[in-house]
């Protein structure tokens, strides 16, 4: 009996070490949180999943979104054998390894692998390529979890082979589920009496932005770190939380603040220096997290001033770059630079403008094809647009000549109108003096007031 229960002591202290988060990790898709542009009944990948049919793929997102879960979620429902990897501390040698037990369970059982990859845009083009064979005679199923851009840091070999599915941070909501429900399922939490505030849970689910892990590890240090009340309970509060995540709570109201992000944007957009750097001041005393506020002058650099000072953005990155270098207190300093410089600039939204009017025409006009003499010419074409007129090389006409790059199906469409303000001029050379002049155009797209 004394056995019985230094080894059920023992089985509780090792799952209290592991943490919530891991404890946490669903194990069928009905406890899988968030993704639901991918997750949901009926959709490709539920399918491909409960059907054990589920090829090669990427699972690409920021930290905390669900990658490994949704991988732990497949090595449960599976009948398929599963590894696991990491690109970071495995070699080719690992990956031979692998290949070679797959092919003999394939060959003898018929049986697939899957491998979990995580980190994969680590892997170089030698692990890369010594994975493909298995890959496309089906012995190894692929995922692939990462935080970078797949089409970007992995081998096209690779990419071209998978499906890339994208994880975007989670909602609020859903985070506030994952909390919820850690508290009523976990084998330690539920055992415990914690009561914890609903503008604690609150908190946590807005200042984790998007990332279930770290609103785990924020939950589980404030419930263990708290003391019991007199009745054994543990009670959570709104400050408590705040501790956990180490940003000190907001000592405004949820509408007051967004109130608040709302003045700070609009007293740039309107130029006037000493309101945005007042409520930027407060934001922080506030508690708002300084790169929201950082993230938020790069974009109106581009969105406010634009190209009447394309130099603004130049500003607006590289005070968010100092702030990530130097941090509080005095990386207050480069993002003030760039507030007044931003209110100080002349103002432009024609880069905004000018973009949502593409993007509504590009959907518009799905099947546009690319002019015959703009096309590549590294590919062979038919025969039958040989009589089209020849493309134009601008610096044979010295740097500019009148030629259609748009597609016949919005040829005359305008996209681009000048404010005029500061260097927003849209000049461009004309075609019969080649000089620059200025050639303001309404824009249909949009009500310029």
């Amino acid at each position: 009996m004394a056995q019985y229960e230094q080894n059920s002591i023992f089985e509780q202290e090792k799952v209290s070490n592991i943490p919530l988060a891991e404890r946490m990790r669903p194990k069928v898709l009905g406890e899988f949180i968030g993704q639901t542009h991918i997750i949901y009944d009926g959709s490709l990948l539920c399918r491909a999943i409960k059907a054990d049919k589920l090829g090669s793929c990427i699972f690409w997102g920021a930290p905390g979104t669900g990658k490994t879960s949704l991988a732990n979620v497949i090595a449960n429902t599976t009948g398929s054998h599963f590894e696991k990897l990491n690109a970071v501390s495995s070699g080719v040698a690992d990956a031979k390894k692998i290949i070679d037990e797959a092919t003999k369970r394939f060959n003898a059982y018929g049986q697939k692998t899957y491998l979990l990859l995580d980190e994969c845009h680590r892997w170089n083009k030698a692990q890369s390529d010594c994975m493909l064979p298995a890959i496309e005679k089906g012995y190894i199923t692929l995922i692939g979890s990462t935080t970078e851009n797949p089409y970007v840091s992995m081998t096209r070999a690779i990419v071209s082979r998978c499906r890339v599915f994208e994880f975007l941070p989670l909602t609020a909501d859903d985070i506030k589920r994952g909390l919820l429900d850690a508290l009523k399922r976990d084998k330690i939490l539920s055992r415990m009496n914690v009561t914890i505030d609903s503008d604690a849970v609150e908190y946590i689910a807005e200042t984790a932005s998007g990332d279930l892990r770290s609103a785990f590890n924020a939950l589980e240090l404030a419930v263990i770190t708290t003391d019991m009340d007199a009745d054994g309970s543990v009670h959570v509060t709104r400050l408590i939380a705040s501790q956990s995540m180490q940003k000190k709570a907001l000592s405004v109201d949820t509408g007051m603040y967004y109130d608040m992000i709302s003045a700070f944007i609009k007293s740039m957009r309107g130029s006037d220096p000493n309101a945005a750097m007042f409520w930027f001041e407060r934001l922080l005393e506030a508690g708002t997290d300084p790169l929201l506020l950082a993230r938020r002058i790069v974009i109106h650099a581009s969105e406010d001033v634009g190209l009447a000072d394309p130099m603004a953005l130049v500003v607006a990155t590289s005070a968010l770059t100092a702030f990530q270098n130097i941090g509080l207190p005095e990386g207050r300093i480069p993002l003030t630079e760039a507030i007044l410089y931003i209110c100080n600039c002349p103002k432009s939204n024609s880069v905004v403008n000018t973009l949502y009017a593409a993007e509504s025409s590009a959907k518009e006009h799905p099947t546009a094809r690319v002019p015959r003499y703009l096309m590549d010419e590294n590919f062979p074409r038919g025969t039958e647009e040989i009589d089209q007129p020849a493309y134009k090389y601008p610096h044979h006409y010295g740097g500019w000549v009148e030629q259609q790059y748009l597609p016949d199906e919005v040829k005359d469409e305008i996209y681009y109108v000048p404010s005029g303000n500061g260097q927003d001029t849209g000049c461009r050379q004309s075609k019969n003096d080649k000089e620059y002049v200025k050639q303001p155009v309404p824009n249909k797209w949009f009500d310029k007031d």
